[in-house]
């Protein structure tokens, strides 16, 4: 069973900063992918950043390249998404998810099928 389980949200200043961690299990092969996503009230999910297993490709959204780094343990099975210069319009709940298979789709939501719990994370002015 996939499992993947969010932690390090929280409340920061604008311009501070945060890590989540997503810890991974339940995978028997490297075709998959890690996206985070983000949902603000009232607003659609949206894909932040995601990481693939298998050749480490790597992709940012527009509104985060720059200030938020994903990166993988595969040790540790955790894809972490350190997050930089934080601004107001960054707090949302952070989700991250999974997708899997040899053509990976980055940013969209309704290719992934797992998903973990989400963590808030909200930035004061």
């Amino acid at each position: 069973e996939v499992q993947l389980v969010e932690s390090g949200g929280g409340l920061v200043q604008a311009g501070g900063s945060l890590r989540l961690s997503c810890a991974v299990s339940g995978f028997t092969s490297d075709d998959y992918a890690i996206g985070w996503f983000r949902q603000a009230p009232g607003k659609e999910r949206e894909g932040v950043s995601g990481i693939s297993r298998s050749d480490g490709g790597k992709y940012y959204a527009d509104s985060v390249k720059d200030r938020f780094t994903i990166s993988s343990d595969n040790a540790k099975n955790t894809v972490y998404l350190q997050m930089n210069d934080l601004k107001p319009e960054d707090t949302a709940v952070y989700y991250c998810a999974a997708t899997t298979g040899s053509f990976i789709v980055f940013g969209i939501a309704s290719y992934y099928d797992y998903w973990g719990q989400g963590t808030q994370v909200t930035v004061s002015s």
